[in-house]
């Protein structure tokens, strides 16, 4: 029975994708927003729509590739053959859980290594979005794998030794490793595992610098300094992001973002950054995540010693690796709903944020910012509300300038 809930929620939630994909393509119009006129012209509004037309197809593609590969293993029951490897490489359950998910991992990021070739020197490439080299997405790639195995298989490795030691309470033990893990994170990534990847060099004395630093006494912000990405050595495409907690925040601006917009509009940029922490979005967000985790690890405890998990997969040997997985693929319904929850919640915070910025900066500003913005990363304009819903983290644009225009109203 669960071996067959299993196939059809793998089944269901693809042809869900594939629903969403469908619906935001009929939304699609022809006719250039009026809102955008001046920053997209109807070449880069034609652009924009084959960008998303072309993405939808890959990811519809590679989407119906993943699940064919998951059937496959459920059918053939290729999850046991992958336990039996790990269990004849090691028999300290421990390591036998590390290896098994190593391989899985590893496998799966081979056999998408193809569509991730595509996506960055082909459809990225068309679109004069991709910056990346073929050394550089070696490189990237293999930091990754040793990130996932020194990280993830640490985290790994804990969290089954305290089952084993404690089994019905492991999950309080894992839930504090997490939660600690994720709060040092959250302080520290910008600074241990960014620079791994891009340089990070603080913003230089200027007239940018200066009218950041005037918006930041405004607002009772204190930062020690702002730091620029670079970004363009993979990408075209502009970003900025707040990181850290406490005395460790820092603000992040892409040197295509410096580069794309006016001083003025970065700095709205910021002031909207700045928002999500003076509105404790950034805290909301950790607290959130931790219950998140919380939740997860106390439903895993309930179930991980049913032998059907195991059994599920095909396992002769009903064991704690082989229960994860199948309780991970069990729990995929509830994944969802939790993000959609943290989405409506996320989406709220954006408008919060825009709110912020258009009070102690300038509304004109941020929504020009966006737009701009927009017509860089060649933005879907008009995507279907159902598809927003199950997607999006952010509004979409036109929503943003309607919000920021009412609030404005109000004022």
């Amino acid at each position: 029975m669960l071996f067959y809930i299993i196939v059809i929620l793998v089944i269901g939630q693809y042809i869900l994708d594939a629903v969403l994909e469908y619906l935001n393509s009929l939304k699609r119009s022809e006719k250039l927003p009026e809102e955008v006129e001046g920053f997209f012209d109807e070449e880069k509004y034609r652009k924009s729509i084959l960008y998303e037309q072309v993405n939808r197809r890959f990811s519809l593609f590679t989407g119906a590739f993943n699940l064919v590969v998951i059937l496959l293993m459920l059918f053939l029951e290729g999850f046991a053959f992958v336990d039996s490897l790990a269990r004849g490489l090691s028999d300290h359950p421990v390591a036998v859980t590390v290896i098994f998910f190593g391989i899985l991992m590893i496998a799966s990021d081979i056999i998408n290594i193809p569509f991730q070739v595509y996506h960055t020197f082909v459809i990225e490439e068309r679109f004069g979005f991709n910056k990346t080299t073929p050394w550089l997405f070696v490189t990237d790639k293999l930091k990754g794998w040793a990130l996932s195995i020194i990280i993830g298989g640490g985290l790994l490795a804990l969290i089954t030794w305290f089952y084993l030691q404690t089994t019905t309470w492991f999950w309080v033990y894992a839930w504090i490793t997490a939660g600690a893990f994720m709060i040092f994170m959250n302080m520290f990534y910008s600074t241990l595992i960014v620079p791994l990847f891009n340089k990070q060099t603080p913003l230089g004395e200027g007239e940018l610098k200066s009218e950041i630093e005037d918006m930041t006494g405004r607002t009772g912000f204190e930062l020690e300094d702002v730091y620029v990405i670079d970004g363009s050595k993979r990408s075209s495409k502009a970003n900025a992001y707040f990181a850290g907690l406490g005395k460790k925040k820092r603000i992040v601006l892409f040197d295509t973002l410096i580069n794309d917009l006016k001083n003025n509009e970065i700095v709205a940029v910021l002031t909207h950054e700045i928002g999500h922490y003076k509105k404790k979005h950034i805290r909301q967000g950790l607290i959130i995540s931790l219950l998140t985790t919380g939740f997860t690890l106390w439903l895993l405890s309930l179930f991980i010693d049913n032998p059907h998990l195991s059994a599920a997969l095909g396992a002769g040997e009903p064991s704690f690796h082989v229960g994860l997985l199948a309780f991970s693929l069990l729990y995929s319904p509830i994944s969802t709903v939790l993000g959609l929850l943290t989405n409506v919640l996320s989406r709220k915070n954006e408008y919060e944020a825009d709110r912020f910025a258009a009070l102690n900066h300038n509304a004109d500003d941020l929504a020009a910012a966006l737009k701009r913005l927009s017509a860089k990363n060649l933005s879907n304009l008009t995507p279907h509300p159902a598809y927003v819903f199950f997607n999006y983290s952010h509004p979409p644009l036109l929503q943003r300038l309607s919000a920021m225009k009412k609030a404005g109203e109000e004022d």
